[in-house]
């Protein structure tokens, strides 16, 4: 009886061990897109890095332009270390759009990114298996192994032999079991590059000790100033005084800054990196005081934003007429949600810096001061909102600028927090133009006074 028993029992756990599907844990982040917009000079592109599929291998780059930007040939270079190791040349042309090319990774770690004198920090990640994906697979690949064994032992008829290799084989599943189980509970190591700055050390082995609990930063200081045309971005480290070199992509871009000039005229750029702490962004000629609001996210420090102004001198020049479409609003009281929704008439709306459209407010605003003589640095109030894209049928979920889908309208949702006049902006991208649309709102006082 015991004879059969065992080899029973050893084909029935084999039969469940070959369908048993081990729920593997993730391993470590194998990467995606990278969307950066950038204001190289007087082009405004979108640097797309495309998700590494295998190191050694090819990074497909895509450098997308918009409406007035020179077309030229740029140079494209990927470094690691501070030494180039791939470079290659691309041709903008005078149609806006996506132009490609590709440049050569050898190895998992942090890079750069350079696109003529702007440089973008990226991570080529490592796969890397957890702890708890080895143990698992693991687990059951010795469960297999003492199964065999089991079974030869059982065949030629050393049962009591076999039961050895049978509860080894047991113990196994049940430990490759354990840690299937526990893995989706297990937190995961500090992210390189999201939590801690990347090294090619902690990028190839994730898993390593650290000792780091508090991964918060101090505040970011900002100096502005002028080169030619050019403004140019100090950021410190508020404790140390060291140049900040450790800002997070976040909403497609390392720096959201807005510019508005002494008539009133906005501007969102997107400053190039040019050296660790230094940015730089050309601004149009306009004499005067000129506010700004720079919106960054540093790593382990969240979303900061800051103010300043600077002084720029030269002849002003006149600028394009900014585009026009139907607003309706329904502004309440302050402190209570307004609605904003720009009507465009078509839909053939491009998602930019990965939102249907973006709304810029600043305010309150002194009354019955001409517009040159406001100081809008002073403003109290200065808001980035968003109009999400709407999820669609057959469209992808997060798109690119290539698909021209959305709209007519653009809905927007703030709550004022104070009473008063308020400058606002709304932009939006069609045919890789970006559409500004200006308005002025009064918010009413609310119950509270």
């Amino acid at each position: 009886m015991a004879m059969r028993t065992l080899p029973t029992l050893l084909l029935t756990l084999g039969m469940l061990f070959g369908i048993a599907a081990p729920a593997l844990a993730d391993g470590a982040q194998t990467g995606a897109d990278i969307h950066v917009a950038q204001t190289l000079g007087d082009r405004e592109l979108t640097v797309i890095i495309r998700r590494v599929a295998e190191v050694p291998g090819p990074v497909h780059v895509d450098l997308v332009t918009h409406a007035g930007s020179p077309p030229g040939v740029v140079t494209v270079s990927a470094s690691a270390a501070g030494s180039p190791t791939s470079t290659t040349k691309v041709e903008l042309g005078a149609k806006p759009g996506f132009h490609a090319g590709t440049v050569q990774v050898d190895r998992p770690g942090p890079w750069e990114l350079k696109v003529d004198e702007a440089t973008i920090p990226f991570v080529v990640p490592a796969i890397v298996a957890s702890p708890w994906e080895t143990a698992t697979y693991g687990g059951f690949v010795a469960a297999g192994l003492l199964l065999v064994v089991a079974l030869v032992l059982a065949v030629r008829g050393r049962v009591g032999m076999a039961v050895v290799p049978a509860a080894g084989m047991i113990a196994a599943i049940a430990a490759a079991a354990t840690a299937a189980l526990l893995a989706p509970v297990i937190p995961a190591p500090p992210a390189p590059g999201a939590d801690l700055d990347p090294t090619f050390d902690n990028v190839n082995d994730p898993y390593q000790r650290t000792s780091i609990t508090d991964f918060s930063r101090p505040p970011v200081n900002l100096v502005p100033g002028m080169a030619g045309n050019d403004l140019r971005l100090s950021l410190t480290d508020g404790s140390s005084g060291r140049p900040v070199d450790d800002l997070l992509v976040h909403d497609n871009a390392l720096i959201h800054l807005v510019v508005i000039s002494p008539s009133g005229a906005l501007q969102h750029l997107h400053p190039i990196r040019v050296a660790p702490g230094d940015y730089r962004a050309r601004l149009k000629p306009e004499p005067g005081v000129h506010a700004i609001a720079a919106e960054i996210a540093r790593r382990g420090g969240g979303v900061q934003l800051l103010r300043s102004s600077v002084e720029v001198t030269g002849e002003a020049q006149n600028h394009p007429i900014e585009r026009k479409a139907d607003l309706v609003t329904q502004i309440r009281p302050a402190g209570t949600p307004s609605t904003i929704t720009a009507k465009f008439g078509t839909k053939d709306l491009q998602p930019w810096l990965g939102m249907l459209g973006h709304m810029i407010v600043v305010g309150p605003i002194a009354d019955g001061r001409p517009q040159a003589q406001q100081n809008h640095a002073d403003a109290r109030i200065w808001a980035h909102v968003h109009s999400m894209i709407p999820s669609s049928p057959g469209l992808p979920g997060k798109p690119d600028e290539s698909v021209a889908a959305y709209g007519p309208d653009v809905p927007f949702t703030y709550s004022f927090p104070m009473p008063g006049r308020y400058l606002v902006w709304i932009q939006v991208e069609r045919d890789y133009s970006i559409l500004i649309v200006p308005t002025v709102v009064e918010v009413p006082k609310g119950t509270d006074g």
